[in-house]
């Protein structure tokens, strides 16, 4: 499942207040400062780092967009135009034809016809370019033009090196834009998959514009269905000869993204049953196919795919990260898959690995250790030995590391602090701060505080939260509560940062009396994958209680009316306020619920089965999981959106759930954006119209009084 995170009520993080008596002299906050953007004098636009020229030189961007680049010397912190010097060859499609652009500029089109050529990628010798044209795949010399087709069954349902869709969106993912084929290091040899969706259920779309409209038509496999057949394969570039790797394509199974080892002589194929309990990454001869397991890892509930495979020079080994001691740690293997050691140990969560000092036997990496709400970034030596941090204070942090690991410039936040930029050296040490965000007039202004806490819950998981109060807050008084949540395995939205971009937005709804919430669940992350091994075969389920808890202990010590508890969220989150305002009508009233899955029987085959297993496996998982059980136990206000267009969470949900609501005579709300997928942000008009709606549900339902105009856009 694609996350898509509209939040309905987005949560800044505003300084705190130190006193009451602070707060009556100062002013208040404009409109224009709160709806219109105007943030002069109380907040900063601040740089962005966008690389690293090299260890001891970081490129800084000023403005939107493109912008304005300098290097920078860390030493010295002297600023000079960067040239563009870093400009390399490219290749691109236009008018469906594939171009070369050189370094310098120059441009050659090396193909010419009126069949759309997709995802052109170069060599890595930069002499060739490879692509697909209906679903084959195809190799051009750049210097001759010469082309070769390297595949020739490619048809409307058999494609190579182009994903199928559940591939597309739940394996490859969609950065990849379709593309399924690797080039091998040396440049004569290319990896590729090959799908076969003629088994594969076809789903309708329904496009309404026209006089007839029309039906755009995609194998989509819902929980249970039969899945793409999928081979792999290596081809030659000189004679077109596929090896396939020793595999049966009829087998129930999935492939992940391959990684080829750095000297080119082998690919190491991800390789999962159909449960995904069982990962093995299989070492495959591209001369013959045969395959040799290198990595082997079981769980009892579900496995993740492998995102890297860091190998270490001189077949030293490689490097991964698994979560199958219940949190994410660092591994170390040799090449033939025996464990050397585990590098990272600890009920705390590895994120990402960002580089390893082959020298030095160093991983430098991203971690959620001090508070599961923040990260920072730590080093330790390869054998597991003199783990450190290496950021500072008590903020979370994004970070840009230089090649070589001398330096990182850390991005950083927490809930009372804007957002600054710092650059730090390897041991820690501060060398200087580069911007800070923090306006000199923000002091001056009344701005609403927001907290980070934790609920505990009754089996004793600290739930983390973050709730901005009204201005002007009253104790006395009860007060509606915008939650906006996510939800799901390994999906939190809870984290102790600053928000620029939802500061005015926050403070006008905090101004109108609104109670703001994020929060987070047991499988949300912050728990590891012991905590999100809960919802295994039961989601929907954990969310609720974990989110029930956290509403009652509101409604107990931050002044919550209960008759106006209103959850918001988009795709899970769309599910999850369908399930609060159903299955925990007790507690949730109000909701605004979008793209939502409403029935996971409905969903793709490998999201969904990751989590719940076949639907013949887990039959009254499957009924328990859906909203339709819980329809007659609603009674509050729902409001259901999805755009007609949606490829991903089909409409399809959100008529049954409606279809479900009138067969009780529920009253709820829907709206439809016409040509909307999954998301339609991309529309400006049916964006602000959204937008609208949302601002109208909360004047009407929650604040209980006339929409303000400057509110809407």
């Amino acid at each position: 499942m694609r996350r898509i995170y509209v939040p309905l009520a987005v949560l800044s993080m505003a300084i705190a207040l130190p006193c009451a008596g602070l707060l009556a002299q100062q002013q208040a906050l404009s409109t224009a400062q709160m709806l219109k953007n105007d943030r002069k004098g109380l907040m900063k636009e601040i740089p962005r780092i966008t690389g690293w020229q090299d260890d001891t030189h970081y490129l800084l961007t000023q403005g939107q967009g493109a912008g304005t680049t300098s290097i920078v010397d860390v030493a010295t912190g002297k600023e000079q135009p960067y040239p563009g010097a870093d400009k390399k060859d490219e290749v691109f499609v236009r008018n469906n034809d594939v171009f070369f652009k050189s370094a310098t500029g120059t441009e050659k089109q090396l193909t010419h016809d009126t069949i759309e050529e997709k995802n052109p990628t170069l060599s890595p010798d930069g002499q060739k370019v490879a692509f697909t044209r209906s679903n084959n795949l195809y190799v051009v010399t750049i210097a001759s033009g010469a082309e070769k087709q390297l595949t020739t069954d490619g048809t409307d349902l058999i494609y190579n090196g182009w994903a199928s869709w559940v591939y597309y969106e739940e394996i490859l993912g969609r950065p990849s834009k379709y593309r399924a084929f690797w080039w091998n290091p040396d440049s004569k040899q290319i990896a590729y998959m090959h799908f076969n969706d003629t088994r594969v259920p076809l789903f309708p779309i329904y496009g309404a514009t026209g006089q007839h409209g029309y039906v755009e038509n995609t194998r989509y496999p819902k929980a249970g269905d039969p899945n793409p057949e999928v081979k792999v394969g290596v081809v030659n570039i000189d004679n077109a000869n596929t090896v396939w790797a020793d595999f049966n394509e009829r087998d129930d199974q999935y492939f992940g993204t391959p990684f080829w080892t750095p000297d080119g002589k082998s690919l190491w194929l991800q390789w999962m049953n159909r449960g995904q309990d069982h990962l093995v990454v299989y070492g495959i001869d591209p001369a013959t196919g045969s395959k040799k397991p290198v990595y082997d890892e079981q769980q009892k509930t579900w496995i993740d795919w492998l995102d890297d495979i860091h190998f270490l020079p001189g077949n030293k080994g490689y490097v991964v990260q698994s979560d199958k001691s219940g949190w994410m740690h660092i591994y170390r293997y040799d090449m033939s898959g025996k464990l050397i050691n585990q590098v990272t140990t600890g009920e705390w969560t590895v994120k990402d690995v960002l580089l390893i000092d082959d020298q030095k036997n160093i991983a430098y990496f991203t971690a959620r250790k001090e508070n599961s709400a923040r990260f920072d970034l730590y080093s330790v030596q390869l054998d597991g030995k003199n783990l450190k941090r290496l950021t500072f204070g008590e903020y979370n942090n994004a970070i840009s590391l230089s090649p070589k690991g001398s330096y990182f410039v850390t991005t950083y936040s927490n809930v009372s602090t804007p957002t600054k930029l710092t650059l730090v050296d390897n041991k820690g040490k501060i060398v200087r701060e580069i911007a800070d965000s923090k306006g000199d007039e923000l002091g001056n202004y009344q701005v609403a505080k927001t907290e980070l806490i934790r609920v505990k819950t009754p089996d004793g998981f600290d739930l983390p939260l973050t709730i901005t109060m009204p201005l002007n807050y009253d104790p006395a008084k009860k007060y509606p509560v915008l939650i906006s949540i996510y939800g799901g395995p390994n999906a939190g939205t809870v984290y102790d940062s600053w928000n620029w971009r939802g500061f005015g937005s926050t403070q006008w709804w905090a101004k109108e009396g609104l109670i703001q919430v994020a929060m987070d669940h047991r499988g949300s992350g912050h728990f590891g994958k012991a905590g999100q091994n809960y919802l295994h075969r039961d989601l929907g389920d954990w969310e609720i209680k974990d989110y029930e808890e956290i509403v009652k202990w509101l409604i107990a010590n931050r002044s919550v009316d209960k008759n106006k508890v209103c959850i918001t969220g988009f795709s899970y989150g769309g599910y999850t306020t369908c399930m609060a305002l159903t299955k925990g009508a007790d507690f949730f009233t109000h909701g605004i619920a979008g793209g939502s899955v409403t029935d996971w029987m409905l969903y793709d085959s490998h999201y969904t089965e990751r989590y719940m297993d076949l639907p013949s496996e887990n039959p009254e998982g499957y009924k328990k999981s859906a909203i339709a059980p819980y329809v007659s136990n609603y009674k509050g206000n729902l409001y259901i959106v999805h755009g007609n267009m949606d490829d991903n969470v089909h409409m399809q949900n959100s008529i049954q759930l409606i279809g479900a609501l009138e067969d009780q005579k529920k009253v709820f709300q829907f709206m439809i954006y016409p040509g909307g997928r999954h998301g339609w942000a991309n529309d400006r008009n049916k964006w602000a119209h959204f937008n609208n709606e949302k601002t109208r549900f909360y004047y009407e339902k929650l604040l209980e009084k006339p929409v303000v105009k400057d509110a809407l856009e």
